[in-house]
């Protein structure tokens, strides 16, 4: 439909993103940005003749969503902070200039977007904060008509719904920190009207559901590992997919047909390719549809998998998923790369790289620890590190890596630790707490200003995340942030070697965070360690873009680590 290789000609970034398709399968939206900055200007094209239409919308976050009239869209745009925070509504032939504000979130906390249900019947307005939810719906036949509220938000109450039939089944944590789902009709949406359909369970994570014709299917998630469970309206059939792995991630895919009993899934691990099945509902058969494509003599069995559970300092169990090329030895003596995110609730599930066999290959371990801050083990383990409870993230993670070496899976001076964003601002906070565990770091686009960013409204993400960090105009968080924020920590001391990245365009971590975060660190620390920063003068958060550039900055991130570990070929 589109040859973005043939768009980005001229172009030393370029990205499409948003594809959407009118009901009557004619038009393409799609979204593009030059700059890397997440700002998409909206444009169209006839599918059956291959003319771009002439309809152009600047400054959005990329989709748009068709009304059922095939003529008739609804699309968010973004204030200067980048935060999406209205809808407009545009006709096809009219100029975007004239198009009709649909709602306006003015809370600077929360972010708004629009979608379709499932089912095609209604239109749906969000609006979300990081802990909490609203939504409105319309009648997708009827774009002109009103969006009239589902459920008000409240004060820690998220939740989501899908429509079913005369129903909707809505996902909440009121009154149930791992969520359960509930019933209402078409006409009665306020929670007063709600009926419970599956409780909440302290051990289970209810993270999604996607429902069919005779099916209802949940994505769960327990003791760190995700799960699908398979139920039946009639109450015939309630059971999970088994998987013969020891760490795995499994997922509902793309599903949009409501009347089958085929669940397309996806499923990957630190041994297996990311694959695509079909499952049949009623029998649980897996058909592989597709496979990610190792170009060389790969194959699985070469390597080895394994997770261990390793005791942090307060007590808590934290998971971590390894995988090594067999014929690795327990010895201390090889180098380890070890990986961790830790915030927003964010899990980091076990998964297949191609990339990282060029690491295992020459010796190297991978580990990925999932410690608190992400949800892996339940919201519980999102809440316990976040908030003034932040730092436990950063200790999980010390604590997982003095481990990593006192089982023998290898030696501080072989020890490699690698993060990006709020994975980076953890690089930044345990290379000051701990940098003695680290022969060297890597930090991509790392967030290490954190208290001069949350101090400063004006900056993009800021308003949206004083649920994350907390607001330091409160002493009490102020306090708490500063306490830990990787720029004001860096001390007279020996750090370990260094290769920080950020882009010039990076529309969530300015790039002036890790270069002043680095020429703090050039100016105070004590050793003779490398310390590079690297700039990508043409891209932003994500990275360059095109289908070979991002290999490129991989590489770069691989010599050094090969560098360090002493490994020449």
């Amino acid at each position: 439909m589109l040859n973005v290789n043939e768009m980005a000609e001229g172009f030393s970034y370029f990205n499409v993103s948003g594809r959407s398709i009118s009901t009557n399968n004619k038009i393409l939206a799609y979204g593009e940005d030059s700059l890397g900055r997440r700002i998409y200007t909206i444009k169209f094209k006839d599918l059956e003749t291959g003319e771009i239409l002439k309809d152009e919308i600047p400054n959005t976050t990329g989709g748009c969503t068709w009304a059922n009239n095939d003529r008739t869209v609804f699309y968010t745009v973004k204030d200067d902070a980048l935060r999406a925070y209205k809808i407009f509504k545009h006709e096809l032939g009219m100029d975007s200039s004239e198009d009709e504000l649909v709602y306006h979130e003015t809370d600077e906390t929360f972010n708004t977007f629009v979608y379709k249900t499932k089912s095609e019947k209604y239109l749906v307005i969000g609006s979300a904060a990081t802990l909490s939810s609203e939504y409105r719906i319309l009648e997708a036949d009827d774009p002109t008509g009103e969006f009239r509220l589902f459920e008000p938000r409240s004060e820690k109450h998220e939740y989501g719904f899908s429509h079913y039939g005369d129903k909707f089944y809505i996902s909440t944590n009121r009154n149930a920190e791992n969520f359960k789902l509930m019933e209402c009709s078409e006409g009665s949406t306020a929670e007063e009207n709600w009926t419970e359909v599956i409780a909440h369970r302290e051990d289970v994570l209810l993270e999604d559901i996607d429902v069919f014709q005779h099916h209802l299917v949940l994505n769960e998630r327990k003791d760190g590992l995700t799960q699908l469970r398979v139920i039946r309206w009639d109450g015939t059939q309630d059971e999970y997919l088994e998987f013969d792995e020891e760490a795995y991630t499994v997922y509902a895919s793309v599903n949009p047909d409501f009347d089958t009993d085929i669940l397309r899934i996806g499923y990957t691990s630190m041994t297996t390719p990311s694959s695509v099945y079909e499952v049949d509902m009623n029998t649980k058969k897996l058909k592989l549809l597709k496979q990610q494509e190792v170009l060389g003599n790969f194959d699985r069995n070469d390597y080895h998998s394994e997770r261990i559970m390793v005791e942090a300092r307060d007590g808590a169990k934290v998971p971590i998923s390894i995988v090594y090329k067999k014929g690795f030895q327990k010895d201390g003596k090889a180098p380890l790369l070890f990986y961790a995110y830790g915030s927003y609730g964010h899990s980091m599930d076990p998964y297949f790289s191609y990339a990282r066999l060029s690491l295992l290959n020459r010796g190297f371990v991978f580990a990925l620890a999932h410690i608190r801050g992400g949800e892996e083990m339940g919201r519980q383990w999102y809440e316990n590190g976040k908030m003034l409870h932040k730092k436990n993230t950063f200790y999980d993670f010390i604590d997982c890596a003095r481990a990593l070496s006192t089982l023998n899976y290898t030696s501080p001076a072989k020890l490699f630790a690698m993060g990006g964003s709020a994975g980076g601002l953890l690089m930044g906070a345990v290379a000051n707490m701990a940098p003695e565990q680290f022969c060297g770091i890597v930090a991509q686009v790392p967030f290490v200003d954190v208290i001069n960013t949350m101090l400063d409204e004006s900056i993009p993400l800021t308003t949206g995340e004083f649920d994350e960090w907390g607001n330091p105009k409160v002493k009490e968080y102020f306090d708490y942030i500063i306490s830990y924020s990787p720029y004001e920590n860096v001390e007279t001391k020996d750090y370990p070697a260094m290769l920080i990245t950020t882009g010039l365009h990076d529309s969530q971590v300015q790039y002036w965070e890790p270069a002043k975060w680095v020429a703090k660190l050039r100016d105070m620390k004590t050793d003779d360690n490398v310390l590079l920063l690297k700039t990508n003068m043409d891209a932003g958060h994500g990275g360059a873009s095109g289908r070979f550039e991002y290999h490129k900055e991989t590489a770069l991130e691989y010599s050094f680590l090969l560098k360090e570990a002493g490994i020449q070929e």
